[in-house]
């Protein structure tokens, strides 16, 4: 399926703007990112990181939050961290119970069971909590739509602390009676938004530190020790890497590339994921995020727990073995599902939003836990929002990915008294659905979909920061682009085309000769590397001599030491072709 490849417009310069001394492509960057104030510039290449380190207690609940964990501490209460079971929750749980009990605090962590008790707060697990002498509850990553349980859990003597970044829902009257540190929240008075869940943890964690009575050198070793946990939840859970979560990310990668955490250690041994260097965002994003979210999807995310708390060489080890075979069986399972569900939408599917349902029975049906990797990759190759429904023993449990102009959590919301549950963002959402409701739920979203969508163009299209020439394409380009990093959502890595290029030589690589390599040139420049991993038998047609468009990254070829630029290819076409 041939993309569309859409160029974003040159920026429009202006007289005496402040910011004439920015190298051209740099302030086109940018200015693709929304960031255009002299502030915001400022900000964005800032390397004085205490600067941009927002006040907790900017959050209108967290002094009331803080009084509460603290005189709970003192009475030498148990506090329970209730936490997810994706990366994001799983990092958010270990940090907030690591620094619980350094701060002589009774924590223990309780992260539910994805398939029996799902997303969020539920009953049984209150009672259970309840009844082993659980005096506080402190959810992160999840809660906010927790009303009915909060009500449940204080009637069982608990007391509830909600820490969340998930959508509220839109009536103040149905939040959760509880301290709330959300900065979601429509009132809330915390700057920066977009804040993961392990974000929202740290903050929380920070105040904590703030005002416990020790030292302020110790003060200083407990935030290091956690910031790695806040740079892999905020990168696995892809939300904004602009203003504070940038900060956030680049001190949590400093801090992974010299970490002490010993399973994190073992795990970047085993798989030698840095043998190229210094662990960067995507590294955390398709290769250390992945394997603590398999530990959730495939069998329990208190393996992933276990993992980042493990003191002992020789368990932590076992644990980051586990933890990669769950991913290796993971990566095979979605492979298979994605196939399925190719299947049953075909190649030309003419629906708004894409519906894939399995109507097999619960024991045969997908995983659950895999379901929103499946809806990712769908909506991708589509470009169309994506719903992967499974069955399950009381009706339908599924996961949607969407577009920038169909906003999933909305749409859930105009039909919430169809569904059991639901929670997440406009582009990612869960929900489940009685078999009785079912069919009502789907032509609802269908009616949504079509009525919002059916005049735009929905072909799978490619975003394009910038056109360069050929001769335009250096080491001092690519360095320029290395102070954008690290990259990911609303700073993705910047995608470039060059038109018209000539193959001038060809290499087939790898174990299964998966990859190709071109040195390809143009307009009398020298020649230049590009490569494309796992798409030797799809481009592997193209001859020396022919011209081709490619659609690319540009980043340092590691393979001759980072001396020249490389093209890692994202699109192919041939010259001239439609």
């Amino acid at each position: 399926m041939l993309k569309k490849w859409d160029v974003l417009p040159l920026i429009k310069k202006k007289r005496g703007d402040g910011k004439s001394s920015l190298d051209p492509m740099v302030q086109q960057l940018l200015y693709n990112r929304g960031i255009t104030k002299k502030s915001e510039i400022d900000d964005f290449f800032s390397e004085d990181h205490d600067k941009l380190d927002i006040d907790p207690f900017l959050f209108k609940d967290m002094e009331r939050a803080t009084e509460i964990i603290i005189a709970h501490i003192k009475k030498k209460h148990k506090i329970v961290v209730y936490g997810d079971y994706d990366a994001d929750g799983v990092t958010s749980s270990v940090l907030l119970y690591e620094v619980l009990s350094i701060l002589n605090a009774k924590a223990e962590a309780y992260i539910p069971d994805r398939v029996s008790e799902g997303y969020g707060l539920n009953r049984g697990a209150l009672e259970k909590i309840a009844n082993s002498g659980v005096k506080l509850v402190i959810t992160v990553d999840g809660g906010i739509r927790s009303k009915e349980e909060v009500v449940f859990a204080r009637s069982l003597g608990l007391d509830v602390i909600i820490t969340d970044h998930h959508v509220p829902p839109p009536d103040d009257k149905d939040l959760p009676d509880a301290p709330i540190i959300n900065p979601a929240l429509e009132d809330e008075a915390y700057p920066f938004k977009f804040l993961a869940g392990v974000g929202v943890a740290y903050k929380l964690a920070k105040a904590l530190i703030f005002k416990a009575k020790i030292d302020s050198a110790l003060k200083e070793k407990i935030e290091e020790r956690i910031i790695d946990l806040v740079g892999i939840g905020t990168i696995a859970d892809m939300v904004s890497l602009l203003g504070e979560n940038r900060i956030l990310v680049k001190r949590g990668l400093q801090a992974i590339n010299r970490s002490k955490r010993v399973g994190l250690k073992e795990l970047i041994r085993i798989t030698g994921i840095n043998k190229y260097g210094q662990l960067k965002a995507w590294n955390i994003g398709f290769q250390i995020g992945p394997r603590i979210n398999a530990a959730g999807r495939m069998k329990h995310a208190n393996i992933a727990f276990k993992f980042l708390t493990a003191k002992d060489k020789k368990e932590a080890r076992a644990l980051a073995v586990s933890l990669n075979n769950n991913n290796i069986e993971r990566q095979k399972e979605t492979g298979k599902m994605i196939d399925e569900a190719k299947e049953i939408l075909g190649e030309n599917p003419k629906d708004y939003i894409l519906v894939v349902v399995d109507e097999r029975k619960p024991a045969d049906s997908w995983n659950e836990g895999l379901i929103g990797l499946v809806a990712g990759r769908i909506n991708d190759y589509y470009y169309r929002p994506a719903l992967v429904i499974t069955r399950t023993e009381k009706g339908y449990k599924g996961s949607g990915r969407s577009i920038p102009d169909f906003n999933l959590i909305k749409n859930l919301e105009a039909c919430s008294n169809l569904l059991d549950k639901y929670g997440g963002h406009p582009l990612a959402c869960g929900f489940s659905v009685k078999k009785e409701n079912f069919e009502l739920f789907v032509e609802f979203i269908k009616s949504k979909a079509r009525a919002k969508l059916k005049d735009l163009d929905l072909r799978p299209h490619i975003i394009i920061d910038k056109e360069f020439k050929a001769s335009e394409i250096d080491t001092d380009l690519v360095k320029k682009l290395i102070k954008f990093e690290p990259f990911g959502q609303h700073n993705q890595n910047p995608k470039f085309v060059t038109y018209g290029l000539e193959v001038v030589d060809i290499l087939i690589m790898g174990k299964e000769s998966q990859h190709i390599k071109f040195r390809v040139q143009g307009n009398n420049a020298r020649p230049i590397g590009a490569v494309a991993f796992n798409q030797a038998e799809k481009w592997g047609k193209i001859e020396l001599g022919e011209k081709i468009d490619l659609v690319y990254y540009l980043e340092l070829d590691s393979f001759n030491g980072g001396r020249d630029p490389l093209m890692k290819i994202i699109d192919l076409k041939i010259h001239n072709e439609k």
